[in-house]
């Protein structure tokens, strides 16, 4: 026989040797070669890491039906641009001008939804406070000190934000509005696709008399077909 065994160079260590492919029946023989074959195929599969800011259509593509990077900063840029103009803006720059900067705190985000969004909505309360800073328009209070006062307000065993009880946080905090909001959302499903339709209102309370000064809503449509 003048045929010759060709192996690939590839990890000696996946290949049976010459000597156990010839001790096997035919059959046999080539069930393993298959097998192991398909196991270093499979050895070299890989994934490719890329940045977002080498390739920005990573942050357009959706990958699931929630909230992510680009559906929040639409949000935020529809709220934040018309509370810019609001009136209750208006107030808190004259009164900067004025040297009587107004102490605003930006409470939690209410998630009324049954998707997994409340890290997102975590992210917008940050990005929101970070906006109210930059500003120098008002004082902002730090997330700790109002967590604190949270847990004061309602109890270790359910430190979780209650909008009806924004006037003890005020008192405590010294707080004179809050920044805060709910996210809504229709569910609609067909047997071969589903739709998740986000409402994300956002409102400026008066602290003392827990009036709405200001609120705006945005919309964001999720869908998997």
């Amino acid at each position: 026989m003048n045929q010759s065994l060709r192996f690939s160079s590839a990890s000696p260590s996946i290949l049976p040797s010459v000597s156990r492919l010839l001790a096997l029946s035919a059959p046999a023989a080539l069930a393993l070669a298959l097998a192991l074959a398909g196991g270093a195929s499979t050895g070299c599969a890989s994934h490719e890491y890329v940045r977002g800011s080498d390739d920005p259509s990573i942050d357009r593509a959706a990958m699931s039906t929630g909230l992510d990077k680009d559906d929040i900063e639409r949000a935020l840029q529809t709220l934040l641009n018309q509370l810019r103009d609001a009136p209750v803006m208006t107030e808190w720059r004259v009164k900067a001008g004025q040297g009587d900067r107004q102490t605003v705190s930006v409470a939690p985000f209410i998630n009324d939804t049954s998707e997994h969004v409340d890290s997102q909505l975590n992210a917008m309360l940050s990005e929101t406070e970070g906006w109210l800073v930059n500003s120098q328009v008002t004082r902002v209070v730090s997330q700790e000190r109002q967590a604190e006062t949270i847990r004061q307000v309602e109890g270790a065993q359910h430190p979780v934000f209650d909008p009806q009880h924004i006037p003890q946080y005020g008192k405590q905090l010294g707080v004179k509005f809050f920044i805060t909001g709910k996210v809504g959302a229709s569910d609609e499903r067909t047997d071969d696709a589903r739709r998740v339709q986000y409402f994300l209102f956002m409102q400026v309370i008066d602290a003392e008399t827990s009036e709405i000064r200001w609120q705006q809503k945005a919309y964001v449509t999720k869908a998997v077909r």
